[in-house]
């Protein structure tokens, strides 16, 4: 088991420390990718609460992935002095293109000396074998993560937010990535409409049986989205700071102490952002999450989660 320097949870920047003996950071790349819950395969809505650019603000804009990732070094010069980066292909869905795409993309980022990994975000029903292949592959040359967007294991939920595949397809993808030695991180969205904390729950205990990491994201309401109009109709409401960090602290209480924890909240677009409008402070948010956590002393109360069978 990992020696917690946080004395509370298994941290992405202790990870990374540990994996690379540098500071490392993520730069967030585009591949130009779209999704089958767009393009008409699955609909052309998106998920009910993914903005039009499918959570790609952030990328440079540039044509090649050499170029983008030399801009979005430039961008984060006064963060990092030395060290490493993750090239994270972050916006839509980055396995849903031809192999041969997805084979140059790859080649081409962990050719570049500064990147010690590549992130893949991508869904759980776009890794035909063909992909699995190509990635499995390239992690024999630098490691490849591939972060899939699950958000909850509520198959209700899923229908609602229109997330376009069961959960099952879920276990069966993680499954592939386990048995390739793919190191898997998984998107979990709190405060979804109609979830009770036990959906929330349950969500995390099957992501820390079944994955290498976790993204633990506050529910935003951005513009643009048909969530917007959900929330402006009163159909439901967000969650308060105090109730996000009270779920957080049960959330990591549930979790095996080597999982790494990705993420405690996010920060999205904030020219984007309906609600609530309290994550927009992320600095703010996460010293009031880590002062709660030491607080509770969470490890303490963590007790291992029971294994959650492939359906």
């Amino acid at each position: 088991m990992p020696k917690f320097t946080n004395g509370h949870y298994y941290s992405l920047n202790q990870y990374l420390h540990e994996q690379f003996g540098c500071k490392v950071y993520k730069l967030a790349l585009s591949g130009g990718f779209t999704c089958p819950n767009r393009d008409g395969s699955l609909d052309t809505r998106g998920c009910i609460f993914c903005s039009a650019g499918g959570s790609g603000e952030f990328a440079a804009d540039a044509p090649s992935v050499s170029q983008q990732i030399e801009i979005a070094k430039a961008r984060v010069s006064k963060k990092i002095s030395s060290g490493k980066y993750i090239a994270y292909f972050q916006s839509f869905t980055s396995t849903y293109l031809p192999t041969e795409r997805l084979e140059n993309m790859l080649a081409e980022a962990v050719s570049n000396e500064s990147i010690c990994a590549v992130s893949l975000a991508t869904r759980p029903d776009c890794l035909p074998e063909g992909v699995l292949s190509i990635i499995t592959r390239f992690n024999e040359i630098k490691p490849i993560w591939v972060e899939l967007g699950l958000q909850t294991v509520n198959d209700c939920t899923a229908k609602y937010i229109r997330r376009g595949y069961a959960t099952s397809v879920y276990y069966e993808a993680a499954e592939k990535l386990r048995s390739r030695g793919i190191n898997t991180i998984v998107h979990v969205i709190l405060g979804l409409p109609g979830e009770s904390r036990e959906d929330i729950l349950s969500t995390v205990r099957c992501v820390g049986s079944t994955a290498d990491g976790i993204k633990l994201q506050l529910l935003h309401v951005l513009k643009g989205t048909d969530l917007e109009q959900e929330y402006t109709a009163g159909k439901f409401d967000t969650l308060s700071q105090e109730e996000y960090i009270d779920l957080i602290c049960a959330c990591i209480e549930e979790l095996p102490e080597n999982i790494v924890i990705h993420r405690l909240t996010g920060d999205g677009d904030k020219r984007l952002l309906v609600a609530p409008l309290w994550s927009a402070n992320k600095k703010a948010v996460l010293n009031a999450l880590n002062k709660e956590i030491n607080h509770r002393h969470v490890i303490q109360n963590r007790r291992q989660p029971a294994a959650v069978p492939y359906s």
